[in-house]
């Protein structure tokens, strides 16, 4: 936006450094200016891969879900399946292996229901946001070294409502959850 209309103004980049790099994500000392003000600052930036959450329904009316212990909340975390598009990997062929992985479901047909920015005033990636349909179990699971995953499956109008009333707390799934509705609404379920 321009500062004629009385909206923000976008701000110049000047340059970035890696602060620290992790197995996971760099953190990055990002340079901008003001372009009316003139000011300069750094600002922290997290650079992570970008992520991919999957709601996985069953032919019988069924979301996959999944329950594993999270580190930065120090508890366990009720979920749908997702984890991270590897590089030069779709995001569509991400969801179908993370969901595959993590739950041992696989199905047809995807659709993408939404690409999400998880916290534009920090990080720069995205979460892909994926609904498989017809999801049935198949082989077994492949779990990453530190996953250990408790996979269940409950009703549609179920997992909504515990959204709601926030027995699910994880914002990106809360997310993926919010598109999924209106897709299952619109389809007169």
């Amino acid at each position: 936006m321009n500062t004629d209309s009385g909206g923000p103004s976008r701000w110049t980049k000047g340059g970035e450094r890696v602060l620290a790099t992790t197995r996971i994500l760099k953190l990055l000392g990002a340079r901008y200016r003001h372009p009316v003000r003139g000011t300069e600052r750094d600002f922290v930036v997290i650079d992570a891969p970008d992520w991919v959450n999957v709601v996985a329904l069953t032919p019988d009316g069924l979301i996959v879900l999944v329950s594993q212990f999270r580190f930065g909340t120090d508890d366990f975390s009720l979920e749908i399946p997702g984890g991270v598009v590897e590089p030069g990997e779709d995001p569509v062929a991400a969801g179908i292996r993370e969901l595959r992985e993590e739950t041992g479901y696989e199905g047809r047909p995807v659709t993408v229901l939404a690409v999400v920015d998880p916290n534009p005033a920090v990080q720069r990636n995205r979460c892909h946001l994926i609904l498989v349909e017809g999801a049935v179990k198949g082989n077994g699971v492949d779990w990453d070294a530190d996953e250990e995953i408790a996979v269940t499956a409950a009703p549609v109008e179920d997992v909504l409502a515990w959204a709601r009333a926030g027995k699910i707390t994880h914002s990106l799934v809360l997310c993926a959850l919010f598109h999924f509705e209106g897709w299952w609404r619109a389809r007169g379920v």
